[in-house]
């Protein structure tokens, strides 16, 4: 066959199919796009199973380096509740807007009327700004309460805050003078802390002491064992599965 010849069979091969080449460029868009759609509900799926136990993903930044033994040792000035020489100590970051929090408070006081001096429980605070702008102020006013009643009064503000919380940045500001006069506290001196700047730098801190820790959410929590890091629980588990955290950690 001469080149004339198979010039002329190529250009009747264009005039029967001139519509040969969109139509492969658009098949190939559709395979593309149906790719990425699979990939990305995948990913999806996978994220909302690891979010059954209850964390909450954070939106903010992350650190570079996250780890359990990049966390702040605890020290007289935490909050601890239960034995403060406890074997055992779980550090919690907690944002009080966080409906998981919410619900891992139960589970943690059921932990130490389980293990009794063997357990104590730290709260530090991790206010994700970005879901609950509320949640900051009300971690300030948390410190405001320890200022005039030291630790068990931060406790009690705390555990009143939860309860009555719909969750999800949806208290009113004003409940949390309403907690505070509830406690017997001096309002004019609750107030006037609760407007400062005094604890600004200590809640964001341990805001930076969370992300640095591994905390992707909250609740977010780091098991230490004579005073070394050992395990985090990553999510608001219930009492059976913090249990056989701690067990095991005991065992050893």
């Amino acid at each position: 066959m001469d080149e004339k010849e198979k010039n002329v069979i190529e250009e009747k091969i264009d005039e029967k199919n001139p519509l040969i080449i969109p139509f492969a460029i658009i098949f190939a868009g559709v395979i593309i796009s149906a790719a990425v759609i699979f990939a990305f509900s995948n990913r999806q799926s996978l994220a909302g199973e690891n979010n059954q136990s209850g964390q909450q993903q954070n939106p903010g930044p992350t650190a570079s380096v996250s780890s359990i033994n990049n966390i702040v040792p605890v020290s007289s000035l935490d909050h601890i509740r239960g034995n403060p020489d406890a074997p055992i100590k779980i550090v919690e970051f907690s944002d009080l807007e966080c409906p998981f929090c919410k619900q891992f408070q139960p589970t943690m006081e059921q932990v130490l009327a389980t293990y009794g001096n063997k357990v104590a429980w730290v709260y530090r605070h991790y206010p994700i700004d970005q879901l609950h702008p509320k949640a900051r102020h009300e971690a300030v006013a948390s410190e405001c309460a320890a200022e005039q009643g030291g630790n068990d009064m931060f406790w009690k503000y705390v555990d009143g805050v939860f309860k009555i919380t719909p969750s999800n940045n949806q208290l009113d500001p004003n409940q949390l003078d309403v907690i505070a006069r509830g406690l017997g506290l001096d309002m004019q001196k609750f107030d006037s802390c609760l407007s400062g700047t005094g604890y600004d730098q200590k809640i964001s801190s341990q805001i930076q002491d969370a992300i640095k820790s591994g905390a992707r959410g909250t609740p977010y929590s780091v098991v230490i064992a004579d005073n070394k890091p050992v395990a985090s629980i990553d999510g608001a588990y219930g009492f059976a599965s913090v249990k056989q955290t701690i067990d095991s950690v005991l065992a050893q």
